[in-house]
């Protein structure tokens, strides 16, 4: 089986995190509600009146299945202590509600949307929000800045992706093979190139970082190597960072931690929207 598949069945991430998350001094909100159930947002960073900030949504790993959004609370901090309005936003995966990784997505682009829509009562700049995730999450935050549909049409300002999932089907010389095509529906909720990024990039897409670790053999970097190239070819911003020997989920810990949140933080600083750290 290729290694990019095994994502579509994993029953748990790698590093636990606890869920529902306890962020006792981050503002909650509620983005969307879906049925009984209320999708929940927590949002990090002071409003200051007469200052639109520039924002950050992160989006949690776990194989569309599971993850808390309390994986990305130390970059959101970060973010919010440079001057941001940094959000950690939960989702729906398979091991709670039951649903297919094409959920995930209506939900990523949804949270998006809703904080467009609340930029001037959060205190966000609507036309500098960035979404961010790893792995499946990185998915969700790839698909906010390249598909259309899935309930909103709204598209963050700039991406980071970390070691996502960006290519679910061939492209370029990238073969997503090794798993049967029903399978993947069903477990995607669609077929696999409708939730691909890398097949819907076009003038619309963000200027996008990448942190990916070459040993990883869970999401192949040469899926994010074919996404980096059909930027590329569309004249769009992206900026991919091989990390030697560095597998899935190496940006949650120890030196890669630092390494990949200084990376990103230089990306917004060349964005304009941080000044650069003395």
């Amino acid at each position: 089986m290729k290694a990019l598949t095994l994502l579509l069945f994993v029953t748990s991430f790698a590093f636990a995190f606890d869920y529902p998350p306890d962020f006792k001094d981050a503002r909650e909100g509620t983005y969307r509600t879906v049925g009984e159930t209320e999708l929940k947002l927590w949002i990090f960073g002071e409003t200051e009146p007469g200052t639109a900030k520039p924002a950050i949504v992160f989006f949690f790993g776990g194989g569309w299945n599971s993850g808390s959004p309390a994986q990305f609370e130390k970059e959101a901090r970060h973010f919010a202590e440079r001057g941001m309005i940094a959000i950690a936003a939960d989702y729906r995966v398979r091991s709670r509600h039951n649903t297919p990784a094409r959920a995930c997505v209506e939900d990523g682009k949804a949270a998006v949307a809703w904080l467009r829509q609340h930029a001037e009562r959060l205190g966000i700049d609507p036309g500098r929000i960035a979404a961010a995730g790893g792995s499946a999450g990185g998915h969700v935050a790839a698909c906010t800045g390249t598909l259309s549909g899935f309930g909103h049409d709204e598209r963050p300002d700039a991406m980071i992706l970390f070691n996502p999932v960006c290519a679910l089907a061939d492209v370029g010389t990238w073969k997503a093979r090794g798993f049967g095509v029903k399978a993947a529906e069903k477990r995607l909720g669609a077929e696999p190139r409708e939730l691909s990024p890398a097949h819907h990039i076009g003038p619309h897409t963000p200027p996008t970082l990448i942190l990916h670790g070459t040993a990883d053999t869970t999401v192949p970097i040469a899926s994010a190597e074919a996404f980096a190239a059909e930027m590329k070819k569309a004249g769009r911003p992206c900026r991919l960072v091989r990390y030697p020997e560095a597998g899935h989920g190496f940006f949650n810990r120890g030196k890669s931690f630092d390494e990949t949140l200084a990376e990103a933080d230089r990306f917004l600083v060349g964005l304009g929207w941080l000044k650069a750290e003395d």
